[in-house]
């Protein structure tokens, strides 16, 4: 990973502008129908025994990224989503640039953990919306655990590690490594729990076995968004489906969230 993060560093310093890839290009033909269809689409694999990516664009930097977190936690499920956002018409760029002060309002969204808080997903035990984290905030470090604002930049670093504390009204109160990179056609962030998280009185995912990667493409008139959510759960009798399950409607209240955030933003 630390690697990975160095090669970015100097790739993002050698070339300084981002482009724009046609979605075409990222995914097979049926998936771009099927996303083109209708605004807003999205399309969805949750996968228990042996998890593989299904869904996940051609892209070398994000098959990177994705398979060192895969190899290092061996997942036993997984959630990816396609999404593709429609952008507001006056915001539709050209197929080679994508515009920078797009990128970084995209940016300084994807940062705003504190947003996150309050956000509703769907559970599957209850049969109702209910508070995905009750709070959520950026914190100075995982020892001392002081709050600290939402940053703001106003060009998009290379790379970049935040903290962050969220209190998940399903898994507990826990920390949380957001690692954040940018490319030259996409934005990349991480999330890896620092803490173990419990369901319950049960302990269910153990200190950095859940790992989040998000990429978003710029196409000329949207964004496709990519997540691909992982977990080595604990084996507790009975509990595989309603985790996964969980997982699933988490990750699509997540994309929910990040919607509402770019129809605010741009």
């Amino acid at each position: 990973m630390k690697r990975f993060f160095a090669f970015f560093t100097v790739f993002s310093i050698l070339v300084p502008f981002a482009f724009s890839v046609p979605l075409e290009s990222l995914v097979s033909p049926a998936h771009a129908a099927q996303l083109q269809r209708h605004d807003n689409a999205r399309i969805t694999e949750t996968q228990l025994k042996n998890p593989a990516p299904k869904l996940m664009p051609n892209n070398s930097a994000l098959r990177q990224l994705a398979a060192g977190n895969i190899s290092a936690i061996n997942p036993s499920m997984m959630v990816e989503t396609l999404y593709l956002y429609s952008k507001p018409e006056h915001l539709h760029t050209s197929e080679s640039l994508w515009d920078e002060d797009q990128k970084v309002k995209v940016f300084n969204q994807i940062i705003a953990v504190s947003t996150l808080e309050g956000i509703q997903y769907y559970s599957l035990s209850r049969g109702s919306m209910r508070t995905f984290y009750e709070y959520s905030s950026i914190i100075d470090g995982p020892v001392s655990k002081n709050p600290v604002p939402d940053p703001v930049y106003s060009q998009i670093p290379a790379t970049l590690t935040l903290f962050a504390r969220q209190k998940d009204l399903t898994f507990g109160d826990n920390i949380y490594r957001y690692d954040f990179v940018t490319t030259r056609e996409a934005v990349f962030f991480t999330q890896e729990n620092i803490t173990a998280l419990t369901y319950g009185f049960i302990p269910v995912i153990g200190k950095g076995n859940l790992r989040s990667v998000m990429a978003i493409f710029d196409c000329g008139d949207s964004f496709l968004v990519y997540t691909i959510s992982m977990a080595k759960a604990l084996s507790v009798p009975g509990m595989g489906d309603r985790v996964s399950g969980s997982f699933s409607n988490r990750a699509d209240a997540v994309l929910t969230w990040f919607k509402t955030m770019l129809d605010s933003g741009l």
